[in-house]
């Protein structure tokens, strides 16, 4: 993050970076007194790009936060109490929200996205890319974390039938929020823009080339991310955001980019799943045994419903595979 955008959120009122009620019981009236509360809005390899009420620093990371397991050191979108010399951490908030998933390589670490996020879009694009079982990934980390997904469908101008896209993103859960843009064009965002009022967080998630470097540049009617085409031959694109960062946005909300990422392991954790895959829970309910794996079991509901044509099979191989991770 560039000085001026650190700059510019400096001058946002605690509110206005996203500080609530929430974070406020959390301190005692001395801390009140006597510490800072900050967001973090930059994460470098040993520090941290703090923002609080009329002013920034950076400020690196001592040895004892390394030393946590990652779930515990700050990440893009927390809260800290800062020291009144500005040059220490004196305590991590208890978040309202994380995102996070397993990184890629044997060890399986895990990797935190976004901090204290209220809306996750989900960004998609109406070409060759779109594949329905990584949006149901991204989706099962949203609902895992508790946090609002919005499938954005970029390139719906590109397309003869973009709500064909939008027709098959609703078959993955019916209630989902779902708004078809043109990236490059400010006039098709309104609906999104509607998830991005004062003090609101946003996270963007999705693959490279999808067009979310674009979209940020919309909204914040500047380009404050660099972007390039994608390769003509697969519609696949080239990384541009490197780094997570959050940006003031026009209407006051704060948005998270975070690099593209072409596969998407899951973290531990049944909630997402069961909120994403509900419809095959309640079935899965009527199965004659309890244990039953909906393979070839007497009895099986969820067979049953493939059979009448009341579930879709690839459906059920994605909650399987989901479940497996």
């Amino acid at each position: 993050m560039t000085a001026s955008a650190s700059r510019g959120l400096s001058q946002c009122s605690l509110r206005q970076l996203g500080w609530s009620a929430f974070f406020q019981a959390q301190l005692s009236p001395q801390q009140s007194a006597d510490l800072i509360p900050a967001r973090v809005v930059a994460v470098q390899r040993t520090g941290l790009t703090l923002v609080f009420e009329g002013g920034f620093v950076d400020i690196p990371l001592s040895g004892r936060w390394f030393q946590q397991p990652p779930e515990q050191r700050p990440t893009i979108g927390d809260w800290v109490l800062l020291n009144r010399q500005r040059n220490g951490i004196e305590r991590l908030l208890e978040r309202r929200s994380l995102l996070k998933r397993v990184a890629s390589g044997k060890a399986r670490d895990v990797q935190l996205l976004a901090a204290n996020v209220d809306t996750m879009f989900l960004v998609s694009s109406c070409n060759e890319e779109f594949n329905p079982a990584r949006i149901e990934r991204y989706l099962a980390l949203a609902l895992e974390a508790g946090v609002k997904p919005v499938v954005v469908l970029t390139k719906g101008d590109q397309v003869a039938d973009p709500d064909a896209f939008a027709d098959a993103v609703r078959a993955l859960k019916a209630d989902l929020d779902i708004e078809v843009v043109d990236a490059r064009d400010a006039r098709t965002l309104s609906g999104v823009k509607c998830w991005c009022g004062e003090g609101q967080t946003v996270a963007l998630l999705g693959s490279s080339g999808v067009g979310k470097s674009t979209l940020v540049n919309t909204l914040s009617g500047a380009q404050v991310q660099l972007t390039q085409d994608v390769r003509e031959d697969d519609a696949k694109g080239r990384h541009t955001t490197t780094h997570r960062s959050l940006h003031l946005l026009p209407l006051g909300g704060l948005v998270v980019d975070n690099p593209g990422m072409r596969e998407l392991s899951l973290p531990e954790g049944d909630d997402g799943v069961q909120a994403l895959f509900a419809d095959i829970e309640e079935i899965g309910d009527q199965c004659r045994f309890r244990n039953c794996q909906h393979l070839r079991e007497p009895g099986c509901a969820v067979q049953a419903a493939i059979a009448a044509g009341e579930l879709d099979h690839r459906r059920l191989d994605s909650y399987r595979k989901l479940q497996q991770r």
